[in-house]
């Protein structure tokens, strides 16, 4: 398989080409790294926010939006399929780089995390990179500067010209429809934690509705968190069978049935003191190759509607 990362620049490319179309803001930095940003100082739409979410995955899904009923209104639904769980979920969607740079703070996802490889799901996978040019998706209300950049170049082995940075907040149509995408993301980081081999997990879909936008980040995170938990849907194919898939939706979670913003703030928004079975899909179906079928979990349209206002 081609690298992360060279499939992801290519992407990235393409939302240089069609910056303009898609409002996105392209800054060149005084150290020539590029910040694309999605939805800090502008706004994009829904088409920007679905390529966004596939240069987190480095082009290994296929996304689209469509519209259902929520709550008895119609909203627009983002889903996401991957033949290639493991690798563009966890080796790149998933948002596990935690950017503390002098004052910035934010969470970076993308195929970089891959070029540092410090973290767990790369054992497991037993996968490493190494590319001359890299793509970082940076959730956070500010724009990354050139101290960010810089560090990011230098973590991830490149040249600061050759880093490219893509920002948005989690209260930005971008940030809903990222946080929608991730559906499936989360019910394999749930899988990989409980200890299934991720390599085993053949195939995943996962949808979920797009959160209205709130510019109050706490209950941007609220709203797009209860999008998942209590919207989402994922459907996995795996080769080998395992007694805790019953563990993985998230009403398998002592929280479950109020909005996470409630949870959030009972716990000061600590997020390490949040239990690790909080957030998840609210349905998932496993289909194990030559097996049985799990069908577990349920959403909740009264939550969502509550969350949604």
């Amino acid at each position: 398989m081609d690298s992360l990362n060279r499939m992801a620049i290519e992407l990235v490319d393409e939302a240089l080409d069609f910056a303009d179309e898609l409002n996105v803001a392209v800054h060149e930095l005084d150290d020539e790294a590029t910040v694309l940003d999605f939805g800090v100082e502008v706004e994009s739409g829904i088409e920007a926010g679905l390529l966004l979410a596939e240069i987190q995955t480095a082009g290994l899904a296929t996304l689209q939006a469509r519209t259902e009923t929520v709550a008895g209104t119609p909203r627009p639904v983002v889903e996401l399929t991957t033949d290639h769980p493991g690798l563009a979920l966890l080796g790149s969607q998933k948002a596990g780089w935690e950017l503390a740079v002098e004052e910035f703070e934010g969470l970076g996802s993308g195929p970089a995390r891959a070029l540092v490889g410090v973290e767990e799901e790369y054992d497991r996978m037993g996968y490493r990179e190494e590319f001359d040019l890299t793509a970082l998706a940076v959730e956070s209300t500010e724009l990354p500067d050139e101290t960010v950049a810089e560090h990011v170049a230098e973590r991830a082995g490149v040249e600061p010209s050759a880093t490219f940075l893509l920002a948005y907040a989690t209260g930005s149509v971008a940030g809903s429809v990222t946080a929608a995408a991730r559906a499936a993301e989360l019910a394999v980081f749930r899988l990989s934690e409980l200890g299934y081999d991720p390599t085993e997990i053949v195939t995943a879909t996962g949808s979920t509705p797009v959160a209205p936008v709130s510019y109050d980040e706490a209950t941007a995170i609220g709203r797009t968190t209860d999008a998942v938990a209590y919207g989402g849907q994922v459907h996995l194919q795996v080769a080998a069978d395992f007694d805790r898939f019953d563990e993985v939706p998230s009403s398998a979670g002592a929280e479950y049935g109020r909005p996470l913003v409630e949870v959030f703030e009972d716990a000061d928004w600590d997020f390490e003191a949040l239990p690790e079975d909080l957030v998840g899909p609210a349905q998932v179906t496993v289909d194990v190759l030559g097996g049985p079928t799990y069908a577990l979990g349920d959403t909740s349209e009264d939550v969502l509607g509550e969350s949604f206002e």
